[in-house]
């Protein structure tokens, strides 16, 4: 998608530490990443992108592990990560409250969720044509993917406190488009 590096770019920069990324797909966050992360897991749970991810992890300017697993029943140790990444990836978890209970654990306290997500649009028009989408093909269509889930909120009822957040419509188009109301921020682990 034209231009999605850019948000890419502005989601990663400035982190530092040990991150941890959900549905990290094939990888391609890898190159953004900043030097000053010390310690990348790359959370993939469907095999042929996480082997894609793997091919891309070799390429990259960090150290990556790349890893099996679910976003609601992630690999690591409580209070174990400085930061997390969920970039275009809480539309299709199965829960999406447990992948943020999730998140909220292994931070530590203070530690940051950045999140880049298409989320429930703000016109009630728009809404009604996320609910049929979901309901009917577009699941099906796009590996899970539900337009319509009120991500800013779910995240703030995980116990995040959201300190920055910009509402974007992406890609711009001329006709609307069910997926492309999106939250671009940074919550902390209070």
């Amino acid at each position: 998608m034209a231009g999605i590096n850019e948000y890419r770019k502005r989601l990663l920069d400035g982190l530092s530490g040990e991150v941890i990324e959900i549905g990290a797909g094939n990888g391609l966050n890898f190159p953004h990443y900043p030097l000053e992360v010390t310690r990348l897991v790359a959370v993939e749970p469907e095999l042929r992108l996480r082997t894609l991810a793997e091919d891309n992890a070799r390429n990259a300017p960090l150290d990556i592990e790349v890893v099996d697993g679910r976003a609601e029943q992630l690999p690591a140790d409580d209070a174990s990560f400085d930061a997390a990444v969920a970039c275009l990836t809480l539309c299709s978890v199965s829960d999406q409250g447990a992948a943020l209970a999730e998140l909220h654990r292994i931070l530590h306290p203070g530690g940051q969720l950045r999140f880049f997500e298409h989320v429930q649009a703000e016109s009630h028009a728009m809404r009604r044509v996320q609910y049929v989408a979901d309901a009917t093909f577009w699941p099906l269509l796009f590996g899970g993917c539900h337009t319509s889930r009120d991500t800013q909120t779910a995240i703030t009822t995980a116990g995040f406190t959201i300190t920055q957040l910009e509402k974007i419509s992406f890609p711009e188009t001329r006709l609307p488009f069910p997926a492309a109301t999106h939250i671009l921020g940074i919550a902390e682990r209070t």
